[in-house]
């Protein structure tokens, strides 16, 4: 319990500072509400469902992940401005950062409630269809983008991130998947160690 109070309290602490004067307001809002309503449903389904500390800990670093992105735009991270010099880059690609993320964190939440609630039987099966829902997570998320990008126009120019790149896109669900894959090959082991400790 401390160390999810812990994670509550340093989130609740960054959204303070990444609300104080972003960059864009609503390029903001639009950032951080995952994260927040993300919280808020975990706060309300934490005495019927408690996932693994392991899981909690994904959390915590995605939404922290989206939080510093609400806070400076994901084009203009300047951690990633610093690298996209050093690496001669063309792009910030800070983003690249949050889909890859949006692959893996969903990828143990979705293996988490798939074998706690016995939805699949056979490991098998199991990862092939985390995945797949992982994927396609990530493909909702993008018609979010691009609903917003056109309904608001120039305003959702900056949540949309693409940058003057055609591929943004693909390239985004590209590193989710990738981001779900590889989280499934080096971090299953462990994450089920964490599930034999919750039971």
């Amino acid at each position: 319990m401390k160390l999810l109070y812990t994670y509550i309290s340093i989130i609740i602490i960054l959204l303070i500072w990444s609300g104080s004067n972003p960059k864009e307001q609503f390029t903001w809002f639009l950032e951080v509400l995952p994260a927040i309503l993300g919280v808020l449903i975990l706060i309300g389904t934490f005495n019927k469902f408690r996932f693994t500390n392991f899981v909690y800990t994904l959390i915590f670093c995605h939404c922290v992940i989206l939080i510093i992105g609400g806070k400076y735009t994901y084009a203009e991270v300047p951690l990633f401005n610093y690298f996209e010099e050093i690496f001669n880059h063309t792009r910030n690609n800070y983003d690249k950062l949050g889909h890859f993320a949006q692959g893996f964190v969903p990828a143990f939440i979705i293996r988490e409630l798939l074998i706690r609630k016995n939805v699949v039987n056979g490991k098998k099966w199991l990862s092939f269809i985390v995945v797949c829902i992982a994927m396609a997570i990530s493909v909702t998320y993008e018609f979010i983008e691009w609903f917003v990008s056109i309904y608001t126009g120039n305003g959702g120019n900056a949540f949309l991130g693409t940058q003057g790149y055609i591929w943004d896109t693909q390239s985004d669900m590209l590193y989710a998947t990738i981001g779900a894959t590889i989280g499934l090959l080096l971090f299953s082991k462990l994450h089920n160690k964490s599930l034999i400790q919750i039971k």
